[in-house]
């Protein structure tokens, strides 16, 4: 009559075994902080919302330290993202390491919506020291994220770490209308990086010569109406060329963000063809 018990104990013997084995040998359990970033990686924003829900705190990172909203926005993974948004404790300031935050994210890859509903609903600033939304809505083109921000107070000629404005990154990508639109909005284009250069300098470095032509029109013609002289170039030995590893200071180097062919931005609707030397003509 004592075999069931001793059958009894020979399984919990089993089981402890097991498990001293597991424990010793590194083996982990899954823990709800991990069941949280799997759900974010593959994309399940029902188990997001689920586990939000449950306590589990939304401002974790990634296994390669990135904020998981910065990394579903970086995805595009929207309705993670919103699951991740909707809880009462998301901070939208944690950064990545290379300083990118939420609403820099989201300039960065041209979503709209999620910048608008940011800014106006959980009132996240546009403003910050170094790369800013604006700069990463400027790198990539997108004149509706560009002319939004600047409408919400995004500083126009905010410097990253070397003084790179937004109104530089814009030329460097080759976004006419993008720069057009800067200027518009009142950019400085006198303005240089600690690397002595210009927005002029910038295009003509990543050989977007309709620009530097445009940019070089519209000093000469500034020049004229004030009376003075264009400013001169600075020498070529002054613009030391940068080491090609951090020149000229760009933002983390992710690829570019892919646009639609089809679907021009917003404010270049009716520049498109303009001959150069009239599109950046200026407005002020």
């Amino acid at each position: 009559m004592r075999y069931p018990d001793n059958l009894k104990q020979a399984l919990n013997k089993i089981a402890l075994t097991g498990a001293l084995t597991m424990a010793l040998s590194g083996v982990a359990l899954a823990t709800p902080q991990d069941d949280l970033r799997n759900a974010v990686e593959y994309n399940r924003p029902a188990l997001v919302q689920k586990y939000v829900a449950q306590g589990v705190d939304p401002n974790l990172k990634t296994r390669d330290g990135t904020p998981l909203l910065v990394d579903a926005l970086k995805e595009k993974n929207i309705e993670v993202a919103e699951a991740l948004i909707r809880a009462k404790n998301i901070d939208f300031e944690r950064t990545n390491a290379a300083g990118e935050n939420a609403l820099m994210m989201a300039a960065y890859q041209g979503l709209l919506p999620m910048v608008k509903r940011m800014v106006e609903t959980y009132e996240v600033e546009v403003n910050k020291t170094g790369w800013t939304a604006l700069h990463y809505a400027a790198t990539n083109g997108y004149d509706d994220i560009v002319k939004y921000l600047l409408d919400h107070a995004a500083y126009i000629d905010a410097e990253s770490p070397n003084a790179t404005t937004p109104l530089m990154m814009a030329a460097m990508g080759g976004h006419i209308t993008t720069v057009k639109l800067l200027l518009d909005e009142g950019a400085d284009m006198n303005l240089r990086n600690q690397q002595k250069m210009d927005v002029i300098d910038f295009a003509k470095r990543y050989h977007q010569d309709e620009i530097a032509a445009g940019l070089e029109s519209r000093r000469r013609k500034l020049a004229e109406q004030s009376g003075k002289p264009a400013s001169a170039p600075v020498p070529a030995a002054a613009v030391s060329p940068p080491v090609k590893a951090a020149a000229p200071d760009v933002p983390t180097p992710m690829p570019a963000a892919k646009r639609d062919a089809g679907a021009p931005s917003p404010a270049g609707r009716d520049t498109i063809g303009t001959p150069t030397n009239m599109l950046f003509d200026s407005k002020r």
